[in-house]
């Protein structure tokens, strides 16, 4: 086959795996479709590297295979033993891998040209050190937001005194030895010592970040990783690559921006605002002494008769649910109540869990009907017309504060409505706050009503009630 006909053969290959990402990026939008999507995107993967593969002239695929093995070995165990309350974990995992993987490759790309004595020019010099250093702040910021989820690594801000100025000097040797490198590019030491810097912002600047906020700081993560991917692209002069990245950091910088305006925060206060400790379960008794604001707390058989003579329920899931595994739970108790002639529906808010959709595809995994998954602009205005709100693990995102108390650490954030339904079971632990360190107003309403306990053991004592109504 001529060389003009492999170079259209793989021209059209890439041209169709573009429209496999784009088509399956745009079905992800939708649960219907959302296996179809990653599908579609999973096959576009496949025939841009098979198309890589063929067209690269490669002369030993030893290594190559083996990396295929192993890469397959992991990513199906991953799939298969990873719970979906560590998904968020894995993310940046796979964020952190990908910004390795880019700076590796566009750093081995100079060595190798400096070793066969060729001329980088100007244009390739810069896309290496851009590759070279988002890949590398990305592996390690990566590592440590997978630590703080994980409890590897402390989810309180460690803030290190004159930080700021630390970074931003930092930053500014980091780009020095950028600069040297494009100049020179045969001056190898200044790309090791570019690695090294960029290595080190990426820790420093995700340890200061509480533990609550990391979903934000993956979502940016997930940004750069493509960024460095495209930067790569660019040295490699594979347009493959190219959109491939672009349409990972575009998507990242989108899914970024949707969950700090979901938290009425600025991207610069997740980042610098040294805010964000996580909610640590436990920490207050759920024994209420005569001097606390008083909470009205039941038992599983008066909050499974409240249940049973409501006509409609809304479920408020958050993290509580993730954690407790309980939302097989939650869907046989829809379904009893569904049975007795109640409306069901769930209330999604876009930040419950640790990033958006987790509770949508915890949901799913539990076979609850797509059609009763409601977003928060959907379901907010029909609280007034729930008799119930069964909230279950969630706490800032329904805590009333944000809409009435202008000087809460959360005051704008859009909330549902829970404390407008006629009545509101919350299923929790403990009085314990947020991530936010605020108390949360709901759990002192007059028409909410307090079942302490892990939720997956007290939703088993409601149905076991409802049984018996």
């Amino acid at each position: 086959m001529a060389d003009q006909d492999i170079l259209n053969l793989t021209s059209a290959a890439y041209i169709l795996a573009s429209v496999l990402f784009i088509t399956g990026l745009l079905w992800l939008r939708s649960p219907e479709t959302a296996r179809s999507g990653n599908r579609l995107s999973a096959l576009g993967m496949l025939i841009a590297v098979t198309v890589t593969l063929l067209d690269r002239e490669i002369i030993t695929y030893e290594w190559i295979i083996a990396g295929i093995v192993l890469g397959t070995i992991v990513g199906v165990l991953a799939a298969r033993l990873v719970q979906l309350t560590a998904m968020p974990q894995l993310v940046a995992v796979f964020n952190g891998f990908g910004g390795a993987a880019s700076a590796t490759v566009a750093a081995s790309d100079l060595l190798q040209a400096n070793d066969a004595g060729d001329e980088v020019n100007t244009v390739a010099a810069v896309t290496i050190a851009a590759s070279v250093i988002i890949g590398s702040l990305t592996l390690t910021g990566s590592l440590i937001a997978f630590g703080k989820l994980q409890g590897l690594v402390p989810s309180q801000p460690l803030l290190l005194p004159g930080r700021h100025v630390l970074n931003a000097a930092l930053v500014l040797a980091a780009l020095t030895a950028a600069g040297v490198l494009i100049a020179d590019p045969s001056l190898e030491v200044a790309l090791i010592a570019m690695a090294a810097l960029a290595l080190l912002i990426g820790v420093l600047i995700v340890i200061p970040i509480g533990g609550a906020d990391m979903p934000v700081v993956i979502a940016l993560l997930n940004s750069y990783s493509g960024l460095a991917a495209a930067a790569t692209g660019f040295v490699l002069e594979n347009n493959m690559l190219i959109i491939a990245g672009s349409l990972v950091g575009a998507s990242g910088l989108i899914l970024t921006r949707i969950m700090t305006r979901a938290m009425n925060r600025s991207l610069g206060n997740v980042m610098f605002g040294s805010f964000g400790v996580a909610d640590s379960t436990g920490v207050h008794s759920a024994n209420v002494s005569a001097t606390d604001r008083p909470v009205r707390a039941v038992n599983a058989p008066e909050a499974a008769i409240v249940l049973g003579y409501a006509n409609s329920v809304v479920f408020v899931p958050g993290y509580g649910l993730a954690v407790a595994q309980a939302q097989h739970q939650v869907r046989e108790l829809a379904d009893m109540l569904k049975n007795r002639g109640a409306t069901v529906r769930y209330a999604i808010h876009p930040v419950a869990g640790r990033m958006p959709g987790h509770m949508n595809v915890l949901l799913a995994e539990a076979d609850v009907p797509y059609d009763e998954l409601k977003d928060l602009d959907e379901i907010n205005a029909d609280f007034k017309r729930t008799d119930v709100a069964v909230v279950v693990g969630a706490n800032d995102v329904t805590n009333p504060a944000a809409r009435t108390d202008r000087f809460s650490p959360i005051y704008g954030m859009p909330i549902l409505n829970v404390d407008q339904a006629r009545s509101a079971i919350v299923l929790k632990r403990s009085l314990a706050s947020g991530f936010a360190g605020v108390e949360n107003e709901l759990f002192h309403n007059e028409n909410t009503m307090m079942l302490f306990g892990d939720a997956k053991a007290s939703i088993e004592e409601l149905i076991s009630e409802m049984k018996e109504l």
